[in-house]
């Protein structure tokens, strides 16, 4: 249900401090916690006083960032 965090956040961590594993890895994790309380806080208070759903929440926010990376990229893998 929420499939874009874990799909997400290794992208913005590699962005925010590079490739290297030694400082991606735990910094991914944290902002992986960080998006998913802050997804859920949003999905909580944005139609009041029913839940909307935390997957709908984090792909508003996984979709237009993976469309910003396919067009960075222009549409070609790395290793291309």
């Amino acid at each position: 249900v929420v499939g874009f965090i874990g799909l997400v956040m290794p992208h913005i961590t590699r962005l925010c401090v590079g490739a290297d594993h030694r400082r991606t890895l735990p910094t991914g994790l944290l902002l992986g916690a960080i998006f998913t309380v802050l997804a859920d806080l949003g999905a909580r208070m944005v139609i009041r006083p029913q839940e909307l759903p935390v997957g709908i929440v984090t792909a508003l926010v996984g979709a237009p960032f993976f469309l910003f990376l396919l067009r960075r990229n222009g549409g070609r893998r790395k290793d291309d």
